[in-house]
């Protein structure tokens, strides 16, 4: 049994019996079983082959009722123009940031990333599951019988391999095109304000967890976004890895020139400001000269797709181009 598989409390394979038992329950009481993923027939009408992380799918080639399971697929459907019909959050009862709130005013939640409800995605019907390997490649087989499921790699550092996949499977390359076109656009505008302190400016990333604090590095979806900005890292933090804990000891390595923090999940509680009490981080350069500041941790921090990373450079432009 998977990670996954131990965490929802039920082995794949009752998962899955589960799950064959609602299918046929549809089809005894008349409704349409969705399609599995392996259609047979090479270019069926209408559809068209995706490969992705964990093989390669037939995709309907207009795809109007897809279910994104991840955050970062959310952003990604929303930048691309399509509203899902079902969508997956990291805790229940999960308050979206208004940018991902005010565009599924018609969704439905399926369920957290790490335990959706197979029978609300069923339910749907739906043409098109969106997910990640890294959250759900465990329960793979359990989606792709209920619709055509594509799997991007991971999340983290890797949001724009998995736009322009999530892009293709719903038949949007030429969004995606323009969506990464103006965010380049926007990265050499910040470049051009920010002029010589470009490469005077180090910045520092740290989340706070109720149990926990995350030093985010360069392999980071915030780092990425850092680093396409053109802004150098501290030392300790230009590493090509996603995070390392935070610690008492660890204090002198938060220190840049500007730092951001953001929490998560503040609502259980956090443990940045227990780091805040101790004398070392008083002696920080970047603490003595004001230049910390919070920022929305759904965008930083689970944002995970072109909305969020524009959502970024917003506050880059605000906190670091037009600030002191």
């Amino acid at each position: 049994m998977g990670v996954l598989g131990r965490r929802f409390g039920l082995s794949c394979g009752a998962r899955a019996l589960g799950v064959l038992v609602v299918l046929l329950t549809l089809a005894a009481c008349g409704g349409a079983a969705p399609a599995a993923t392996g259609q047979s027939g090479e270019g069926a009408a209408g559809q068209r082959a995706v490969g992705h992380a964990l093989g390669e799918t037939r995709v309907p080639a207009n795809p109007q009722r897809v279910v994104v399971l991840d955050m970062g697929e959310l952003d990604m459907a929303l930048a691309l123009g399509v509203e899902p019909v079902g969508y997956a959050t990291y805790t229940a009862g999960e308050e979206l940031a208004p940018y991902l709130r005010d565009g599924i005013a018609g969704s439905t939640w399926v369920g957290t990333v790490q335990q959706p409800n197979l029978e609300a995605i069923l339910a749907l019907k739906p043409d098109l599951i969106l997910t990640n390997k890294l959250r759900h490649e465990a329960i793979y087989d359990q989606l792709s019988p209920i619709a055509p499921t594509v799997v991007a790699e991971t999340v983290r550092g890797e949001w724009k391999n998995s736009l322009r996949l999530h892009a293709e499977a719903l038949g949007r390359t030429a969004e995606a095109d323009r969506i990464m076109a103006r965010y380049e656009q926007r990265l050499e505008e910040f470049k051009r304000a920010m002029g010589p302190r470009l490469a005077e400016t180090e910045v520092s990333l740290v989340r706070s967890f109720p149990d926990h604090v995350r030093i985010y590095m360069k392999d980071s979806f915030m780092g990425t976004v850092i680093a396409d900005a053109g802004l150098p890292r501290p030392p300790a933090q230009d590493k090509r890895v996603f995070m390392e804990q935070a610690s008492e000891e660890r204090i002198p390595d938060l220190g840049g020139d500007v730092m951001f923090t953001m929490y998560w999940n503040r609502a259980q509680g956090e443990q940045l400001s227990k780091l805040k009490n101790h004398p070392l981080w008083s002696r920080l350069d970047v603490v003595r000269q004001g230049r910390v500041y919070e920022v929305d941790d759904r965008v930083w921090g689970t944002g995970l797709g072109p909305l969020a990373a524009n959502l970024i450079l917003d506050d880059l432009f605000k906190y670091l181009a037009e600030g002191r």
